[in-house]
């Protein structure tokens, strides 16, 4: 017991120590993130993950450590998904280069939070009633065939309940105030635009997250390997975003890679219900075979504008 709380305390005072070096010293002074900056901290991220995914290999076996990478690795290519809808929102409320990056920062920083919570109820769902296997398993494979059949991307932040509520009970500025998200005015407190398109990125994340936990939790059912597995595809999600904003478009084909994930790892926790175990390093070469896949096939065969 000593040892598995340990872990955990150790894993999260790294992850906290990693996020307020990136905002307090790295990001103090808002500014828009170049191509450059924005790869030099994603492969930072992933070099981060790959070195954890071996320290587990070494502490909790070869098993363990391939079942991180797969849950890394279907988290990754899912939030590639997010970030087209990140790009959608920022041009959509008309947010500055040099405020996205605050904005995705506390939004993930939200995300961790949440995904936490996610991750506790589903593993706690799971060990109480078995059936709900069945439950997760086939909400992964309806999402993976909307997906599939899902033309273009769309957003609609009026239609955000959460947001309607908020701006019912909360004065919202009509401009941006620097990166500020609230501020006093005539003894008055307001939120601003840029807390609105925080709001939005947050409530968005959770219906993320009704795919991802579950993708994951096909995988393993430990929650230290769900979690930090989560934490390390978010946490280079940000510069990933950056890194991949002006070519998005390139991966047009991307989307039906990443549906097909969807069915196969839904089907694959169905399977498990009927303990028909799908190994784990099978499991990983079908995520990654078909990733390489959608990306290859998206730049052969580009996509025609009319």
């Amino acid at each position: 017991m000593p040892g598995s709380v340990w872990k955990w305390v150790i894993f999260n005072v790294f992850v906290l120590a990693m996020l307020a070096l990136d905002l307090g010293v790295f990001h103090r002074k808002a500014h828009a993130v170049r191509m450059k900056e924005a790869l030099a901290w994603s492969a930072v991220w992933i070099a981060l993950a790959l070195g954890y995914c071996l320290g587990i290999h070494f502490w909790l076996g070869q098993q363990k450590a391939l079942e991180f990478l797969t849950g890394y690795l279907i988290e990754k290519s899912l939030s590639m998904d997010n970030l087209f809808v990140f790009l959608l929102l920022f041009s959509y409320f008309r947010v500055g280069g040099e405020y996205q990056h605050e904005v995705l920062f506390w939004g993930i920083v939200g995300a961790l939070v949440m995904r936490a919570i996610f991750i506790a109820a589903g593993i706690t769902l799971i060990q109480r009633f078995e059936w709900i296997i069945y439950v997760f398993g086939a909400v992964l494979i309806v999402s993976g065939f909307k997906m599939a059949i899902e033309k273009e991307k769309q957003i609609a932040p009026e239609k955000n309940l959460v947001l309607r509520l908020f701006r019912k009970i909360f004065p919202v500025t009509p401009e941006y105030e620097g990166k500020k998200f609230f501020l006093q005015r005539d003894g008055r407190r307001y939120a601003t635009p840029l807390f609105v398109v925080l709001l939005v990125i947050e409530t968005t994340d959770v219906i993320f997250a009704v795919d991802s936990i579950p993708a994951v939790l096909a995988i393993s059912k430990d929650p230290f390997i769900v979690y930090t597995s989560n934490v390390f595809a978010i946490l280079g999600l940000r510069a990933l975003y950056f890194a991949l904003a002006g070519v998005m478009g390139l991966f047009h084909l991307l989307h039906y890679g990443l549906s097909a994930i969807l069915v196969f790892v839904g089907a694959k926790m169905i399977l498990s219900a009927w303990h028909i175990e799908i190994p784990i390093g099978i499991a990983l070469g079908v995520v990654g075979g078909v990733l390489a896949l959608s990306v290859l096939a998206s730049l052969i065969w580009p996509e025609r504008k009319a």
